[in-house]
Parts: C-alpha cells; sequence; structure tokens
C-alpha cells in the first residue's frame, strides 16, 4: 500500500540544504499522516469495529485540520499571500493543493464506507437504515421517541423578511430544506439542527440504526403543519479556529480567552459540505451568507460528520473489535502500599512508565493521590494543559488544598479547543485555594511537570513526576506516553526554578539537568547532534534516534542532513509531520524515517544519542517544532539508569523494525507492507513485561 506525497520540486543540488526542495509541505506532509490513518480503515487485517474506528478518527483528524490550517491559511493570504514557505510554497499554492488534497480524502473516506465498511457491517447484521425501512412497529417506536426525546429540543428557523438567515455552528449538522405553502405556492428555505445532544444514530432494535436527520425528516411535518416539505438536504459547515489577533493581550487572560472562546463560536466559515444537490438558489444562498465561494463546498452522496461513526465502533460486539485489556501495575510499584513506601521507593532509584501498557492510574494518579494525603507533603506544584472532564488529579489537588498542603496549578488556558474545560477547572482550583497561574499568551506551558515536597527525617525532600503526555486519566488509555518518577535532588531544583519563573516575574528560566525551552532546548538538542557528526567525521560510530509526533523545524532538519552527510546514522520514529526527504544521495542516505500507526496514538518523544558508547537518553514534551522549541515552556529529563536506558533502547528498536504497524518514508512516499504478518508493537507491547 503506497501513500504518495504531492511533488514538491526537482532533486535539489547535494550541496545546497537551503533548497526548498529538500523540505516537505507541513500541511501536505500532516495530511499524508491521516492518509496512512485512513489505511487502517482499509485495512482487513484489523477488526471490523476498530476499522469504522479509524474511519471516525480520520474524519474527526480531517474537521480539526481543516479549522485550524485552511483557517490559518486564509487568514494569511488576506494579510501576508507573498509569505512562501521553506518548501517553496507560497500561501495561495499551500491552500489550493491542500483543499484539493482534502476533498480527496473526503471522497476516499465517503467511499470507504459506502462500499467496504457498511456491506462489511450489514453482512455481520448491523446496519443504518432509512426510517421508511423499518417496520411498522419499530417505525412507530421511533415515532414515540421522536414526539419525547427530539421533538421538544428542534427550532425549526425559516428564512423571510421576517426572519433572517439563521447562524449555522461550526460543525453541527443540519437539515436544509423547501418549504411551499400548499394554496400560494410561495417558497421558503428553512433550517433545522441535528442535535448534538442525542445519539446520531437511533438504535431501532437488531442492530439496525437509523441516522438521527432521517428520523427527523421523516416527521418534518410536525415541525411545519400545514406546509409541504419538498426538499432536503443535510448541510454542515466548519469554522476557523484562528481566533484573536497576533500580539493581542489583555489585564486579564482568563478574561481574553474567554472572549476569544465566545468570538470562535462566530469566526468565519471555511468549508460547506451537503449531501447531493441543492438547488442553485439554495446554495447561492448559502454561499453569500457564509461568505463562501464555490470552491468551499463539498459535496457528499453519503453521510456527513463520519466522525460520529465513532458510535458504531463502540457497539459491545467482542469479536469485531481488539479485546480489551488492563494496564499492567508497574513492577517497581506492586508492592509498595502506602504513602511512604511509595516515596521511599522513588528516593532509592528512578521508575520509568509506559502507558497505556502500564497503568496511569496506579503510577502518576496514585503519586498525586498519595501526595495530598500524605501528612507529610509539605506542597505540590503540577503543570495542567489537558486533562479530562472528571480529572481525578485535580480532584486530589483539590483535596490537598483543603488540607492546608500548599497547591500551585499552572493552567494552560489556551491549549486548543480545550480552552473551555481549563477554564472550568482553573475556576473550581482557584475556589478551592489552590494557587492557580497562567500561561502567557505568546508562550504556552506545554510540559507535563508535577513537583512533591516531603517533610522527612532527614529534611525537606522533593520528588517529581516528568512526562510525555497530559495529566489525563483518559487519554492515558489511548496514547503511548512515558514518565519519569524521580527524586534527583539537581532535577527536582531544576524543577523549583521553572515553577518559580512561570509564577513569579522574571527575565531569564535557568536549568542545569533538564533541556528547557526556550531556553536551553535548542542549543541543547543540536550540541549533542553536533557531537554525534564530530564522531562520524573521526570515524567512531555515531547515532541519534529520534522519537517524535512531528519534525517541522527547518534548522533542526537542516541540522539532520548534515548529520547524514556526515555519516551519522539517523532513525526517525515521526507520528505526522515531516520535512525531511530521506534517501536522497549525499543528503539524506543515512536517514531512516518510520511512522508507527496502530491501536494506541503514538504520542511519547524520546531523543538518543550513541556519545561514543555512553547512550544519552531524553523523555519530555518537547516536538522537533519551532513553536516547541523556540515559544513554550517544554522540559526535556535525563534518563540516566542504565537498565531504564536499555529498556527505552528496546522500545525505539521495536517500532523501527515493526513491520505491521509501520509505515517507512522513502523520498516522498510512504509505504508499508500490506501483507506483513506479526503482532506489531503495540500488541507485543501489551504482552510485554511491566517497564520498571
Amino acid at each position: 500500500m503506497q501513500s504518495p506525497v504531492a511533488e514538491q520540486g526537482h532533486r535539489p543540488p547535494l550541496d545546497d540544504l537551503d533548497d526548498p526542495a529538500l523540505y516537505l509541505n507541513r500541511e501536505l506532509s500532516w495530511l499524508e499522516f491521516n492518509q496512512r490513518v485512513l489505511a487502517e480503515a482499509h485495512d482487513p487485517r484489523n477488526r471490523l469495529l476498530d476499522r469504522v474506528k479509524f474511519l471516525a478518527i480520520t474524519a474527526s483528524n480531517l474537521d480539526e485540520f481543516y479549522a485550524k490550517r485552511v483557517g490559518w491559511l486564509k487568514r494569511m493570504l488576506r494579510t501576508d499571500p507573498l509569505t512562501v514557505t521553506v518548501d517553496g510554497l507560497t500561501i495561495g499554492d499551500q491552500l489550493a493543493n491542500v483543499i484539493e488534497r482534502c476533498y480527496a480524502m473526503c471522497r476516499e473516506m465517503d467511499g470507504c464506507w459506502a462500499r467496504e465498511l457498511a456491506p462489511a457491517l450489514a453482512e455481520r447484521g448491523i446496519r443504518l437504515v432509512r426510517f421508511e425501512q423499518l417496520q411498522p412497529a419499530a417505525r412507530e417506536r421511533l415515532t414515540g421517541y421522536f414526539e419525547h426525546a427530539i421533538f421538544p429540543v428542534l427550532t425549526p428557523l425559516v428564512v423571510d423578511p421576517a426572519h433572517p438567515f439563521p447562524f449555522i455552528s461550526g460543525g453541527s449538522l443540519s437539515l436544509a430544506l423547501n418549504v411551499r405553502h400548499p394554496e400560494s405556492g410561495q417558497e421558503r428555505f428553512a433550517r433545522i439542527k441535528v442535535p448534538q445532544n442525542r445519539p446520531r444514530f437511533v438504535d431501532a432494535g437488531d442492530l439496525r440504526f437509523v441516522p438521527l436527520e432521517d428520523l427527523i425528516a421523516a416527521h418534518v411535518h410536525l415541525l411545519f403543519p400545514g406546509m409541504d416539505v419538498t426538499e432536503w438536504r443535510c448541510l454542515r459547515v466548519l469554522r476557523s479556529a484562528e481566533i484573536g489577533s497576533p500580539g493581542e493581550e489583555s489585564d486579564d487572560l482568563l478574561e481574553l480567552i474567554e472572549s476569544e472562546l465566545r468570538r470562535r463560536r462566530l469566526a468565519e466559515a471555511v468549508a460547506l459540505a451537503v449531501t447531493g444537490t441543492l438547488a442553485p438558489s439554495r446554495l447561492q444562498l448559502l454561499l453569500e451568507e457564509l461568505e463562501l465561494g464555490p470552491g468551499d463546498v463539498y459535496q457528499s452522496q453519503g453521510l456527513l460528520g463520519l466522525a460520529d461513526l465513532m458510535q458504531i465502533a463502540a457497539l459491545p460486539i467482542p469479536e469485531l473489535a481488539d479485546p480489551p485489556f488492563t494496564p499492567a501495575i508497574p513492577t517497581a510499584l506492586q508492592q509498595r502500599t502506602d504513602a511512604a513506601s511509595f516515596f521511599n521507593l522513588i528516593r532509592e532509584r528512578d521508575v520509568l512508565v509506559h502507558h497505556p501498557f502500564e497503568s496511569f492510574d496506579a503510577s502518576v494518579v496514585r503519586f498525586i493521590d498519595e501526595a495530598a494525603a500524605d501528612a507529610s507533603v509539605l506542597a505540590i506544584k503540577q503543570t495542567m494543559y489537558r486533562t479530562s472532564p472528571d480529572s481525578p488529579i485535580l480532584a486530589s489537588l483539590i483535596d490537598a488544598a483543603g488540607r492546608g498542603k500548599q497547591v500551585a496549578v499552572l493552567v494552560e488556558l489556551t491549549a486548543r479547543f480545550d480552552e473551555a474545560n481549563n477554564i472550568e477547572w482553573a475556576r473550581k482550583l482557584e475556589d478551592a485555594g489552590v494557587h492557580v497561574a497562567y500561561g502567557r499568551p505568546n508562550l504556552k506551558i506545554h510540559s507535563k511537570i508535577c513537583l512533591v515536597v516531603r517533610e522527612e527525617p532527614a529534611g525537606v525532600t522533593m520528588y517529581a513526576h516528568i512526562g510525555t503526555g497530559n495529566y489525563n486519566s483518559r487519554t492515558a488509555r489511548l496514547y503511548t506516553d512515558l514518565g519519569l518518577f524521580t527524586a534527583d535532588a539537581a532535577i527536582c531544583a531544576d524543577l523549583v526554578r521553572i515553577f518559580n519563573y512561570l509564577t513569579g516575574y522574571a527575565d531569564r528560566l535557568e536549568s542545569h539537568e533538564l533541556l528547557v525551552a526556550p531556553t536551553t532546548l535548542r542549543y541543547e538538542l543540536e550540541r549533542r547532534v553536533r557531537r554525534e557528526i564530530e564522531a562520524a567525521q573521526a570515524g567512531r560510530p555515531a547515532r541519534v534516534v529520534f522519537k517524535v509526533n512531528a519534525l517541522e523545524d527547518r534548522e533542526f532538519t537542516r541540522l539532520l542532513y548534515e548529520a547524514s552527510a556526515a555519516g551519522v546514522t539517523v532513525d526517525l520514529i515521526v507520528r505526522g509531520i515531516c520535512r525531511l526527504r530521506p534517501g536522497l544521495p549525499g543528503v539524506s542516505e543515512n536517514v531512516r524515517v518510520v511512522s508507527v500507526i496502530g491501536r494506541f496514538l503514538e504520542h511519547s518523544r524520546v531523543y538518543a544519542f550513541a556519545n561514543d558508547g555512553a547512550g544519552e537518553y531524553f523523555i519530555g514534551s518537547a516536538d522537533l517544532m519551532k513553536r516547541n522549541l523556540d515559544e513554550r515552556i517544554e522540559v526535556l529529563v535525563p534518563v540516566r539508569r542504565a537498565d531504564l536506558q536499555g529498556q527505552l533502547h528496546d522500545l525505539l528498536e521495536l517500532l523501527l523494525a515493526d513491520e505491521r504497524q509501520g509505515w517507512s518514508l522513502r523520498d516522498q512516499i510512504w509505504t508499508r507492507d500490506p501483507n506483513a504478518a506479526g503482532p506489531g508493537s503495540h500488541a507485543a507491547l501489551l504482552g510485554a513485561a511491566p517497564f520498571s
């Protein structure tokens, strides 16, 4: 199976590392990642409901990409159209290529559902059906459901001189109707929003499901009594996630973000999707009101909002989905039954945990819960970027504050699409007496760090957790992430400085053991790559292995080209965006790029350096993106214990060798073996012994 990246131009001169043809386009590279996710929906080696899940994820990913990146490109086209990216494309070129690629992916998703997954589900007795296809008894039951649970929620909105065109919220599904008076023949355009707080697919019994929009359409006469509804179509609008103005400031950051959230709801439309063909006059009305052009319209012959198929993917049919798993309790923690023994363990040695294969709740959640309840703990400090609405961690921090401990939480209010949840938690924390501070508008707090200060017989001792993922129990079962527990005094001292910088007032962020953005991280990573270059030039073994979500930064990509050309072995495990083109003679012959797509979302970041045989390993929150290296608070922590380094080494080698889930990038083409046998790295890790 192949996934071609759009051609970026000629083969570059081998001595010119600034040639735009060396750098893949950021937006198109991300779309190639989503194409690899979509490939999982096509892949018959996956169980059927898991294939439906991957189709839903692809659709959800594409919605978010369109809102974020197409919104940004359109904004840039208006404000700075002459901008040329490092790959040589103008903003206009990128926008045209991206829209074409997105529409092609939408057509492929439609086909995957209509020609592959829906028929396969039907063979197993799972069907999406029209209301009219049901037997009378089932129709009567669903009519009762409609009248009691749906009808009171609906608000029909008609467009006429007394009623302006209704606002259509982003991401919501609507019915667009043509309503005609039976006597005068006068016609009106009407819109009904399909409620998002009701199941999208209504259970009609016997594994049959009626799309909610079809159920509404079948009873639309109740909404327009005495009128004739001559036509209805589904439509869906996507709105830009780009809100606010660059450099905008406020005396109250929380107030600013709340204001921006209100503006996001009213943000400009960036796309319109419709089922079938709308009458030209109706389509023109929509385009005028939404301020869109004909090129912003996607016409589908099937379902809109395929992300809602996650409801079908979640059906409890064990033989059609991956078997459930129970995360292992890390071995080192199994015999530690109370807070004292838990902290004693961390003081004795560092502990490395790997989620979701090892339990987040039995390690990270327990660490903070024990700290909250332990009478010896004096203070807890933590960052919060994304968390769940029912976060047990934040509940423990509220409990800790109630017990009189000093608790400080750095809440990142600008975490995209999590702003409302973070604002709500910030208020709850403040009401409970927690010291709450916020990131700065131009410097997001993306680090995943927690510090516990404890009074012990030998004096005050500090304990830390530094991870690659968010403090979120829900995503910890879906994302692969790493975390290090340590009582290393130097590392904890660095964390004290970081928290003081974030809550206080200083113009300099100091650290000695941790690599911290935006101060030392870029320099220290680049210095270590250059050390490998010097080793290779001297004829010694030299290698770097990076596992990241994205390689987007131009300068770092250029440095990796230099390393490859010097003879350094460069192994990259990149989930999403990758600007680098491996396999170019004399430039990137020594580079291997692998992307692992499977049951879990690869989210951990690992940086490994050969270092003349004295290997160096770091884990943390930072990707190789300009924003992570220069514009956010990011933290990488060294992993120094030899056995833990060995575990990271084995993990990286497992991912690099994965033929079942691993895709390889060669120049500009992503490929994998569609017939590869074996369990894949995720299945192998589920069956492996715990890390610690």
